[in-house]
C-alpha cells in the first residue's frame, strides 16, 4: 500500500460545487481512456489495420474492378445501338467499278461524268444502327462466366489478405509483448546488478573484497545495461511495426494487454479442419476454376454469331439529280431522302481457328498450372497444420516446465547471494547464478508468448481466425 502524502492530507476539502465539477470530468477522462484502450488492444488495432492498411485498399479496389468487369461482360446480352450524324461539303465525281472499303478509303459518291467538276456542294448523312446478337453459341455466356470466376477469385484473393494481415497484426502484438516484458525484466536484472555492485564497492572499501570483485561487478552491471538497451530497442521496433501494420501514427499510444503472460490458453480441439474454409486454398481454388472458365470463353470466341440488323438513315445533298448544283449550306443539309433496313446477319471466320486453338491450348496449361499450385498449397498447409499443432503441445510443457527452473534459478541465486556474502564463495560463481536467473526469467516471459503464437501459427494454418480470438476472449 502506497503512502499518503503530507502535501495533499495539509490540503482544504473540495467544496461540494467542484467535488462534482471533479467527478465529472474524471468519468469523462474515463470513458475517453477505455474508448481510446478499445481502439488500440488487439482488436481495436485488427479493426483499424483492415481499414487502413494500403495493401488492403489495394486488393479492395482490385476487387471491385472485377465486379465491374462482370457487369460489362454482361451487357454484351443487350443490343448495340449506334448513332451518327456529319454535314460535308465536297466534289462529287465517280467511276464505275468495285473498290474494297477498308477502314483508310473514304466511299465514292456521286455521277459518273465525261470529267471532273472542282465544284463542292454541302451534304449532310444521319443513320441509326441497332445489332443484336440473338445467338452467339455459348461466347457471351462464357465471357461472363469467366469474369464472374475471376471476380469469386479476387474477392478471395481479398478475404486472404484480410486474414493474413490480421495473423501478422497478432504475431507481431505478442512479439512486442514479449519484448515488452523482457524490457522490464532486463531493467529488474539492471536494478539487481546495480545494487550487487553497491554491495561489492563496499565490500572492497571496507578491505574486505579484493578490488578485481569491483570491475567484475562494474561489468555484469555494463553487461546489464546494454541487455536492457537490446530489449529496449527491439520493443520499439516491434511497436512501430505494429503502428505500421495497424495505420495507426507513430506517436500515437498502443495499448498492450499484459495478461497474456500469465495465462495459458485452454485446451485447444485440435482435430478439427475444414479445408473449404481456408481463405488461402479458396482463393487458389477459385483461381483455377477462373483459369479454366477463361480457357473456355476463349475455345468458343471462335464460334460465328447470329445479329438481327435494324438501321434507318437520311441523306441531304446539294447536287440535284440532274447535276445542278446548289451552293447554300440549307440546300444541302435539309434531309431529301429516307431509308430504312432490316435483316438478319452471320459472320464466321474460319481463319480465326488456329490462332484461336493456340490461345485456348495456353489458357488451358494456366488452368493445370493454377491447380498444381493449389495442390502445393494444399501439401503446405496440411504441414504447417501438423507442424503448429506439434509445437503447441511442446511449448505447452515448456511453459509447465519454466516455473521450476525459474524456481531453482531464483533459489540459487538467492542461495549464491548469501554464501558470497559469508565468503564462502566467488564473486564468478554468484555472477553466474545472476546470468540463469536472468535467462529463467527471460525463458518463463518467451515460454508464455510461444504458447499463445503457436495457438496463433494453428489458426493461421486452419485458416480460421476464430480459433485464436476465442482463445483471447476466453
Amino acid at each position: 500500500m502506497f503512502p499518503e502524502c503530507p502535501g495533499i492530507l495539509r490540503q482544504k476539502p473540495f467544496s461540494m460545487r467542484t467535488s462534482k465539477a471533479g467527478i465529472l470530468i474524471t468519468l469523462l477522462t474515463g470513458l475517453l481512456f477505455n474508448n481510446l484502450l478499445a481502439q488500440n488492444n488487439l482488436a481495436g488495432l485488427l479493426q483499424r489495420g483492415i481499414s487502413n492498411y494500403p495493401g488492403i485498399k489495394a486488393r479492395s479496389s482490385e476487387s471491385e474492378s472485377t465486379l465491374r468487369e462482370v457487369a460489362a461482360a454482361k451487357l454484351e446480352y443487350m443490343p448495340k445501338i449506334s448513332l451518327q450524324h456529319q454535314y460535308t461539303y465536297a466534289t462529287s465525281n465517280s467511276l464505275a467499278g468495285s473498290f474494297y472499303p477498308n477502314p483508310a478509303v473514304i466511299s465514292p459518291s456521286g455521277s459518273i461524268r465525261n470529267g471532273n467538276i472542282d465544284q463542292a456542294a454541302w451534304g449532310s448523312y444521319t443513320s441509326a444502327l441497332v445489332e443484336w446478337n440473338v445467338f452467339n453459341f455459348g461466347k457471351v455466356s462464357g465471357n461472363v462466366r469467366a469474369s464472374q470466376k475471376l471476380n469469386d477469385a479476387s474477392s478471395a484473393n481479398l478475404e486472404s489478405v484480410i486474414f493474413q494481415h490480421k495473423v501478422i497484426i497478432s504475431d507481431v502484438y505478442l512479439l512486442t509483448l514479449m519484448h515488452q516484458r523482457l524490457t522490464f525484466l532486463q531493467g529488474v536484472n539492471l536494478q539487481r546488478a546495480n545494487a550487487f555492485l553497491d554491495v561489492v564497492r563496499a565490500g572492497v572499501k571496507a578491505g574486505i573484497r579484493p578490488g578485481t570483485d569491483s570491475s567484475l561487478a562494474s561489468a555484469e552491471a555494463a553487461k546489464a545495461k546494454i541487455l536492457l538497451l537490446q530489449a529496449e530497442g527491439e520493443y520499439q521496433t516491434q511497436s512501430l511495426r505494429l503502428k505500421e501494420l495497424s495505420g495507426i501514427g507513430a506517436h500515437e499510444a498502443i495499448y498492450i494487454d499484459s495478461t497474456f503472460l500469465t495465462v495459458i490458453p485452454p485446451r485447444l480441439d485440435t482435430g478439427y479442419w475444414n479445408s473449404q474454409l481456408n481463405p488461402l486454398l479458396r482463393y487458389y481454388r477459385l483461381k483455377t476454376e477462373a483459369s479454366q472458365a477463361r480457357s473456355i470463353a476463349t475455345k468458343r470466341s471462335y464460334l460465328p454469331a447470329i445479329t438481327l440488323v435494324g438501321a434507318a438513315w437520311a441523306r441531304g445533298s446539294g447536287i440535284s439529280a440532274d447535276d445542278s448544283y446548289q451552293s447554300g449550306f440549307s440546300s444541302g443539309t435539309k434531309y431529301q431522302v429516307h431509308n430504312y433496313l432490316l435483316g438478319i446477319s452471320t459472320r464466321w471466320t474460319i481463319s480465326d481457328f488456329a490462332a484461336t486453338r493456340q490461345r485456348y491450348k495456353s489458357e488451358y496449361y494456366m488452368a493445370v498450372q493454377d491447380q498444381e499450385l493449389l495442390n502445393e498449397q494444399d501439401l503446405r498447409i496440411k504441414r504447417l497444420i501438423n507442424e503448429s499443432e506439434m509445437q503447441y503441445q511442446i511449448s505447452i510443457e515448456q511453459i509447465k516446465t519454466a516455473p521450476v527452473q525459474w524456481q531453482a534459478a531464483h533459489d540459487a541465486y538467492r542461495q549464491a547471494f548469501a554464501r558470497y556474502e559469508s565468503g564462502l564463495t566467488d564473486l564468478p560463481t554468484f555472477m553466474q547464478s545472476i546470468v540463469t536467473l536472468n535467462r529463467a526469467e527471460a525463458d518463463m516471459a518467451i515460454g508464455y508468448v510461444n504458447v499463445w503464437r503457436s495457438v496463433l501459427a494453428i489458426a493461421a494454418a486452419k485458416g480460421d481466425f476464430s480459433i485464436f480470438m476465442n482463445a483471447v476472449t476466453r
